[in-house]
């Protein structure tokens, strides 16, 4: 069999592992073995953060309409989405969340437009 030597393609692969490997703490960022166990679980992580992201901010932009809703008009959250659906008004959970905080008169405004 022939011998196969894999002199540059190897340093290129470890070297790609440690570059991603920067930052982390003690042999984590200089051992290659023991970086590319942190490297492949740090991507594994960041995989499942960009979903988490999306369904924290929907959470968050839920709650900032809940309180403003409730303190203004006295309804709920579900109540106001079904008067705004009812109505025809399709503005999305984070600019309505927006709204509520940068320019509450307009926001205000939105209770004139409900079908009652």
């Amino acid at each position: 069999m022939v011998r196969v030597k894999r002199g540059n393609v190897a340093r290129k692969s470890r070297k790609k592992i440690l570059y991603l490997a920067k930052g982390f703490r003690g042999t984590h960022s200089k051992l290659f073995r023991i970086a590319n166990g942190q490297v492949m679980k740090a991507l594994r992580y960041s995989y499942i953060g960009r979903k988490q992201r999306k369904q924290q901010f929907r959470r968050l932009w839920i709650t900032r309409i809940n309180a403003v809703v409730r303190k203004l008009w006295s309804l709920n959250y579900s109540l106001f989405m079904s008067k705004l659906r009812a109505s025809k008004i399709q503005l999305n959970r984070k600019m309505l969340s927006q709204l509520a905080l940068v320019d509450p008169e307009t926001f205000q405004n939105l209770k004139n437009e409900f079908v009652v």
